[in-house]
C-alpha cells in the first residue's frame, strides 16, 4: 500500500515502524491490516505470513546490508532526497509558472483570457486524475520506473506548450503533461520513508514540505521575471523544458527504494542461480492482481468520500484553502498590476509574502508536538491533530479580509503583504493538520481517504482559473474578496466540530479508527 504523503508530513509520526513495515507488506489496503492498541501486531503478521510460505524460503535483506535502503550510506539517501524534492519542485513549477504571463499568452493565440485560464485548470486537474493510475502501478513496477516514466512524458508533453500556435495544441499538451506529473505527489513520501527511519526524518522531511508547500508560490516569481526579461512567454515553457531534461536526468540514475521490487528481484536472482522456484518474496504471498488494485484504487477513495462524514468535510475545507492558492495567482496580479501599476516581475515578488507565512508556520509546528503529546498521554486521539487548524480557521478569513479592503489605489502595498503572510501561515497550519487528521483518522485506508481529498481538491482547484478573474471585476476586488472571507468564516466551524465531535463521529464508522 501507498503510504501518503500525508503521513510523513505529521509530527509526530502517525506510524510507528512496526506499523510501517506492515503497511510496507500490503500490495491493497485490508481490513484491519494494522491495531492501535496491539504491541505484538508486527509478530503476529510476521508468523501469518511464514504460514502462507508453506515450506517455501521466504527472501528477506541480509541484517545490516545494503540491500536495504534505510542501511545506505547519508549521502545516497541525500542525493534519493534531493531528487525527490527537485521532481515535486519541478512539478509545483510547472502548475504556476505560466500563471507569470498570461495575458500575453492570450494575445499570441488570439484567444481569450478565458481560454488561456484553461491551461492552468486541465494541468491541475491532471492532478487529481494521475494518482488513482499512479499509486497501483508503483506497486507494481516500482518507485523509479514510475518517476521515470512520468517525468519523461511531463518532459515530452511541456514542448507543445513551448511551440504551440494555437490553443487546442497547448491545452492538448498541459492535460497530458498534468496527469503524467502528478505521480511524485502520489509517491515521493513513500520514497522519503524507504531511506530514512521514522526518527531520521525530521530534516529530510523539512527539506521536502518546502518544495511541496512553496514551490507553487515561486511559479509566478519565476515566470513573471523569465517574460519581463526576455520579452517572450514562450521562455516560461522553456524554461520549465529545460528543467524537466535536468531533472530527468537525475531520475533516470536514481535507485529504487521500494522493498517490495527490490526483494523481489532478489527472490528472482537466487532462483535463477539456483534453478529453483522455492525463493519467494513475503510481498508476493499473497499477492493481489493489478486489476484489483486499479479496481481499490479508482472505487474506494470515492466510497469514502461520500460514506466517511470526516473525509467528506475535511476533503471539502482543504480544496476550499487549495482553491484560494490558486485564485490568489489571479487576485495578485489584480491587486498589484492593475490597481497599482507593478510590472509583472514585481507583482512575482509579491508572492514572498505567501513563502514568509508557510515559513513562519513550519517554525511553529513544533509546538503543536508539544500540545499533541499532552493531549494524548492516555493513547493516540486523532482530535489532537487539530490544534493548528483550531487556529489556522480564524487567521485564514482574516487574511482575506485584509487582502480585500486595503487593496485600494493609493493605497499601500504592505496591506496585502500582510494579508499574504497571514494566508501563507493559514495555508500551512490547516493543510499539514487536516490531513494528518484524515489519516490518522483513518489508518487501514491511509491511502484511499487521501486520494478521495486529492481528486476533490485537483477538480475543485481547477475551476477556479475559469471563474475568479471574472468574479473580481464584476462584483469589483472588494466585494469579491469578501464574498470569499465570509465563506471562509461559513466554513470554519468545521474545525471546532470535529475536534470536539470527532471521536463519536469515527465511533459511529465501521471504517474509521476507534479510539
Amino acid at each position: 500500500m501507498i503510504e501518503p504523503i500525508e503521513a510523513e508530513l505529521a509530527r509526530p509520526p502517525i506510524y510507528n515502524p512496526q506499523q510501517e513495515a506492515i503497511l510496507r507488506d500490503e500490495e491493497i489496503e485490508r481490513d484491519d491490516a494494522i491495531t492501535r492498541d496491539d504491541p505484538d501486531a508486527h509478530t503476529l503478521h510476521e508468523e501469518a505470513l511464514a504460514e502462507k510460505a508453506k515450506g517455501r524460503i521466504i527472501v528477506t535483506f541480509e541484517h545490516g546490508s545494503k540491500e536495504n535502503p534505510r542501511n545506505w550510506g547519508k549521502g545516497r539517501k541525500w542525493y534519493c532526497t534531493l531528487s525527490c524534492a527537485l521532481l515535486c519542485l519541478t512539478v509545483a513549477l510547472g502548475s504556476a509558472m505560466p500563471t507569470g504571463d498570461l495575458k500575453s499568452q492570450a494575445h499570441t493565440l488570439h484567444v481569450s483570457m478565458e481560454a488561456i485560464f484553461l491551461s492552468i485548470s486541465l494541468f491541475v486537474l491532471g492532478f487529481g486524475v494521475g494518482p488513482l493510475i499512479f499509486a497501483p502501478l508503483s506497486e507494481l513496477i516500482g518507485r523509479k520506473t514510475v518517476y521515470c516514466i512520468s517525468i519523461f512524458f511531463y518532459f515530452i508533453f511541456t514542448l507543445p506548450s513551448c511551440l504551440a500556435n494555437n490553443i487546442a495544441t497547448m491545452l492538448a499538451g498541459r492535460m497530458i503533461a498534468g496527469i503524467a506529473s502528478s505521480a511524485p505527489m502520489t509517491n515521493v513520501g513513500g520514497s522519503i520513508a524507504d531511506v530514512w527511519a521514522v526518527e531520521e526524518r525530521g530534516i529530510p522531511m523539512a527539506v521536502f514540505s518546502s518544495t511541496l508547500f512553496m514551490g507553487p508560490c515561486l511559479g509566478p516569481l519565476f515566470g513573471g521575471w523569465i517574460s519581463l526579461k526576455t520579452g517572450q512567454w514562450r521562455w516560461i515553457y522553456w524554461v520549465l523544458f529545460i528543467l524537466c531534461g535536468v531533472v530527468s536526468a537525475f531520475t533516470f540514475i536514481m535507485p529504487e527504494t521500494y522493498e517490495p521490487i527490490l526483494l523481489r528481484r532478489k527472490a528472482a536472482k537466487l532462483n535463477k542461480e539456483n534453478s529453483t522456484g522455492a525463493y519467494v518474496s513475503k510481498h508476493d504471498l499473497d499477492a493481489v492482481p493489478f486489476r484489483e488494485q486499479l479496481k481499490t484504487s479508482l472505487l474506494r477513495p470515492f466510497v469514502l468520500m461520500f460514506c466517511e462524514p470526516i473525509i467528506l468535510f475535511m476533503s471539502f475545507y482543504l480544496s476550499f484553502i487549495y482553491s484560494l492558492l490558486y485564485a490568489l495567482f489571479f487576485a495578485f496580479p489584480i491587486a498589484f498590476e492593475e490597481i497599482r501599476g507593478w510590472n509583472i516581475g514585481m507583482t512575482g515578488v509579491s508572492f514572498v509574502s505567501i513563502i514568509i507565512g508557510i515559513g513562519i508556520a513550519m517554525a511553529c509546528m513544533p509546538i503543536q508536538e508539544r500540545m499533541y503529546a499532552r493531549h494524548c498521554q492516555q493513547g493516540p486521539v486523532p482530535e489532537a491533530r487539530l490544534y493548528p487548524m483550531l487556529i489556522g480557521a480564524i487567521f485564514m478569513p482574516l487574511s482575506l479580509f485584509v487582502f480585500a479592503f486595503t487593496s485600494y489605489p493609493g493605497m499601500h502595498w504592505i496591506g496585502p503583504a500582510v494579508a499574504g503572510v497571514m494566508f501563507g501561515f493559514s495555508m500551512l497550519v490547516i493543510y499539514i493538520s487536516a490531513n494528518s487528521y484524515i489519516v490518522d483518522s483513518y489508518s487501514n485506508y491511509a491511502a484511499s481517504a487521501v486520494a478521495a481529498k486529492t481528486f476533490m481538491r485537483s477538480c475543485i482547484g481547477a475551476s477556479v482559473p475559469l471563474w475568479i478573474t471574472q468574479c473580481y471585476h464584476t462584483l469589483g476586488f472588494q466585494y469579491a474578496g469578501l464574498l470569499l472571507a465570509l465563506i471562509g468564516c461559513a466554513i470554519a466551524p468545521i474545525a471546532y466540530i470535529f475536534f470536539f465531535y470527532g471521536q463519536r463521529v469515527r465511533e459511529r464508522s465501521s471504517r474509521a479508527t476507534k479510539g
